[in-house]
Parts: structure tokens; sequence; C-alpha cells
């Protein structure tokens, strides 16, 4: 099975609906559209909606960043890449970037961290072995590309001293 590196699959356009005052996207709707291409990554990694429900598992978000880079208007065609950065038996980190589709330009990022929880015991869970498989052998193809500079960033003024 070919492994898409990176994970170059999802595409939405900019809903009127999530347009502001500025006449551009929303900073709350790059979250929603992020998650949108969250479902589709995890459904290429094998946790579809068939597999939670049959697992009786789900994921929940641990920890979210996004960065801005480029406006985008109403109807703005949004095309999504997605590299697998870590992941362990039970968590998984993914960095997300957002690009005009026609424009080429990188609109947005977004680096999550996922855990794998079991629907019954509202805790966390190892995944299954299929999906810890092909986990592997996504991460050994998406630890060739390169690691984009948005990763691990911290917020803050820079070389500003702290006050007190």
């Amino acid at each position: 099975m070919d492994i898409a590196a990176p994970f170059d699959t999802y595409r939405d356009v900019v809903r009127p609906e999530w347009i502001d005052y500025n006449q551009h996207m929303n900073m709350g709707y790059y979250l929603v559209v992020f998650d949108f291409a969250t479902d589709a990554f995890l459904a290429w990694l094998g946790l579809d909606e068939a597999h939670r429900d049959h697992q009786r598992v789900t994921t929940f978000g641990l920890e979210a960043h996004v960065t801005y880079h480029r406006e985008v208007g109403a109807g703005a065609p949004l095309r999504f890449t997605t590299v697998l950065l870590a992941h362990d038996d039970k968590r998984i980190h993914y960095f997300h970037e957002m690009y005009h589709a026609t424009e080429g330009y990188l609109a947005a990022t977004n680096e999550l961290l996922s855990l794998h929880v079991s629907r019954d015991a509202r805790r966390s869970a190892a995944m299954a072995p299929e999906v810890l498989a092909r986990l592997g052998r996504v991460q050994r193809v998406h630890d060739t590309l390169p690691r984009p500079s948005q990763v691990g960033r911290v917020i803050g003024l820079g070389n500003r001293p702290p006050t007190r």
C-alpha cells in the first residue's frame, strides 16, 4: 500500500458563515475546518467511523496550536496536508498545513496531540494492533519529510523580558 507523504486528500471551501467583520475567515472556524481535516487523516490511518463503532473507541484532542499566516475569504478553495510527527500506543502527534488551493500560499497551520479513548471507560486505551501497524508504516515514511518550522512553537513576545 502506498503511503502519501504528506497525506494530501482533504479539501474544503471557506463557507460564507465562516466570515467575520474583517471579511476573512474567523479564527474559530480555522479549528472547525482543521477538525474536518483531522477526521480525514484519522480515517486514512484506520480510525474511521466503522472502526470506532466496532471497537467502541474514539479520539480526544489533548492539545492544539494554530498559526495564522495569510487571510482567506469567502469561497476560497482550501487544500490540507498532514504529517504524522510521532505516535505511541495511545497518542498521535500530527501537523496540518492549510493552503489556498489555487493560489498555493500557506494560510495556516495546526499542530495537534490526540488521545485514543475507550468510549465505555472514558479513559485512554491502546489502539488496535492493525492501527498501530499502519501508524508505524506511515511514521517511517513521514519521518523522511522536513519538519515544519511551526512545530513545537511557543507563544510569547520573543526576547522581551518578563514583567513582574
